[in-house]
């Protein structure tokens, strides 16, 4: 019984992580405005700008969504999101969630 639910939750776990990434050529396109601050693929160089590539897709999801609502505030970003459906929001996330970049050093 505990081999089954380990497996139905990693089966969970993939399907997730493929519906994240259903539209990366969509995503690629819609992250263009991004990429002069966050680089093209999400591993600015630039000090004042964070790093997207391999941040976690609900993270970027819930940032993302907080700064076109307003309750996170940042002027730049609250303008560029403002525009963004809920479709665009989960795709840019699965683009930057699925980029090689951050990664955990201990």
């Amino acid at each position: 019984m505990r081999t089954m639910m380990v497996a139905l939750a990693l089966a969970g776990l993939l399907l997730g992580s493929l519906s994240q990434a259903s539209n990366m050529d969509a995503a690629k396109e819609k992250s263009k405005t991004c990429a002069a601050c966050h680089g093209a693929d999400g591993n600015s160089t630039a000090p004042d700008f964070p790093r997207l590539a391999g941040q976690n897709y609900r993270y970027l999801v819930k940032a993302l969504s907080d700064y076109k609502s307003g309750e996170r505030k940042n002027a730049i970003m609250n303008g560029n999101a403002a525009n963004l459906s809920q479709k665009d929001i989960e795709d840019l996330a699965a683009f930057y969630a699925h980029q090689t970049g951050l990664s955990v050093k201990y």
